[in-house]
């Protein structure tokens, strides 16, 4: 069990309104009274933050917002000592353009070495005025920007699948692998356990001067949040992407397998990775590259029965044929959080039950286990470049990395003494640990009770299988080893079932479910945890 921190947003311990590393700190405690075994740390490396933090400048050196060098190597030490892992963010895909590579490119000529580490090209049209290809970035707009050069005239173009200030690595260029080598290391000599790999579908560029077919198209394809698109259309989109999921980047990860081999101790790799179809994503984890990758299927899967059933077998199907675990996350930085997606706090509560019964490894994002909701921001407080850059049409990530609710009493609920960086809703209040500690019927114990469970019964350890048995409309009806039964009822209507024999409940995602013999009666929206 994995447990994300964003640490901008986790807590402050000196009163500037800004989450850091002292803060992950001090928060150990709670995250170990949760039943995780692991935490995964979003970036607090030195950047401009026009991202969020994944616009790195120095991915061997701590911004001075979160702290130190010495913070980081400080909280490998102390997580270690509490029991918990330690993975964090490494973002490959691109520098900042405040990086010291992309400033001395700038500052050279077009053909240089410091412009062969980045996609430099000159425009197509008169005078170079229109971007080597039609590709959009991934948060609106192109995904080109031209250069001013040393003469004063508009000179190359240079590409950036996100914002402007994140130009993309070339890794045709062997300094950009040996950069990152260096960086792997630095980190593991410091303790660390693993990484989480941003956009690790995207390094290889093997067509980049090809347009593409319906770049606006292809732009909302790779979005989670599809208004409007139908599944055909998507697919069609999904399965000519010029620039993610490549042959080329497998290479790369066979050369950072080796690396992570090398160290002590069980050192681990996670792929944040969208592609199509879903069992391409077996290629990232055959043996010999990295060890997992996140499951975007099943966290954009809507609470519905049928299509959770065939998002999880496929899952587990693909993955168990090349030995791999699967994963399962319900929201994270990047989407909206659980209960704003489902938008009912009870289906989000049998949601969680659902997905921490399935076999292989859960992660859960910071204050998903609150039941905490998306902050409402006003146009003036979102600081999200897919905000910015669509002048308001997408609202980009902003609510849900709004300051976590520690204390209900305390201003700024205990996440901070001095400000944050986001403003809180006076409804997180209710959602304050400090408040949902002493109800019992909470989501923070609900969480509690379910991960405890996860490690005590013999049916829920491991990647062991599941089977499925038939069940009315609605229902999802599995059994694992060791007596485990889940029974989840996706509709708005109490539904009662017959089991072949008797059995007990272990834990319901909320109370009104009762058991009679082997009879069971599920209310709407409610998952079960059964004994037989």
């Amino acid at each position: 069990m994995i447990y994300q921190v964003y640490p901008r947003s986790f807590r402050d311990s000196n009163g500037d309104g800004i989450g850091d590393l002292r803060g992950v700190i001090e928060g150990l405690p709670y995250l170990s009274s949760l039943g995780i075994d692991a935490i995964w740390l979003s970036p607090f490396y030195k950047t401009p933050n026009k991202d969020g933090g994944y616009d790195v400048a120095d991915p061997r050196d701590v911004d001075p917002m979160f702290g130190t060098v010495k913070d980081a190597e400080d909280l490998i030490t102390s997580a270690h000592d509490a029991g918990l892992r330690v993975i964090f963010d490494i973002v490959p895909n691109h520098f900042s353009s405040e990086h010291i590579w992309f400033q001395k490119a700038l500052n050279s000529l077009p053909g240089s070495s410091e412009r062969a580490r980045f996609h430099f090209f000159d425009g197509r049209g008169v005078d170079g005025n229109e971007p080597p290809n039609n590709w959009n970035s991934l948060f609106n707009g192109p995904s080109w920007s031209r250069v001013i050069e040393a003469d004063g005239k508009p000179g190359q173009w240079y590409l950036h699948l996100f914002d402007s200030s994140q130009p993309d690595l070339n890794w045709d260029n062997p300094e950009v692998h040996e950069d990152f080598i260096k960086t792997l290391r630095f980190w593991l000599d410091r303790g660390v356990d693993g990484f989480r790999i941003d956009v690790a579908h995207g390094l290889a560029k093997d067509e980049i001067l090809k347009d593409h077919r319906d770049p606006a198209g292809l732009t909302q394809a790779l979005r989670l949040d599809l208004p409007g698109m139908s599944k055909e259309v998507r697919a069609g989109l999904l399965s000519d992407v010029p620039f993610f999921d490549r042959e080329g980047v497998h290479a790369i990860y066979k050369d950072w397998r080796k690396v992570i081999d090398e160290y002590d101790g069980d050192r681990m790799t996670v792929a944040e990775a969208f592609v199509y179809p879903s069992s391409r994503q077996t290629r990232y984890v055959r043996p010999g590259e990295l060890h997992q990758i996140f499951n975007f299927d099943f966290l954009a899967t809507d609470w519905e029965a049928s299509a959770l059933r065939e998002a999880a077998e496929r899952s587990i199907t693909e993955m168990n044929e090349i030995g791999a675990s699967p994963t399962w996350a319900l929201d994270n930085h990047d989407s909206p959080r659980l209960v704003s997606r489902v938008k009912d706090p009870a289906k989000a509560r049998a949601f969680a039950l659902f997905s921490q019964a399935l076999p292989g490894s859960q992660y859960i994002y910071q204050g998903e286990e609150l039941g905490l909701i998306d902050g409402e921001l006003s146009p003036s407080d979102r600081q999200d470049p897919a905000f910015i850059r669509s002048g308001g049409a997408d609202i980009g990530r902003d609510g849900a990395r709004v300051p976590l609710p520690w204390k209900a009493d305390e201003k700024y609920f205990g996440f901070s003494n001095g400000g944050s960086w986001l403003p809180q809703m006076d409804s997180y209040k209710n959602y304050a640990m400090d408040v949902e500690e002493k109800d019992p019927a909470s989501f923070l114990n609900l969480y509690r009770s379910s991960l405890a469970l996860r490690k005590q019964h013999a049916g829920l350890g491991g990647d062991s299988g599941i089977t499925w048995h038939e069940a009315p409309e609605g229902i999802l009806y599995f059994s694992r080893a060791a007596g485990f039964v889940l029974l989840a009822n996706t509709t708005d209507k109490s539904i009662e079932i017959t089991l072949p024999k008797p059995a007990m409940i272990l834990l319901q995602s909320q109370g009104g479910a009762s058991l009679t013999g082997s009879v069971v009666t599920v209310p709407a929206n409610t998952t079960l945890w059964l004994q037989q």
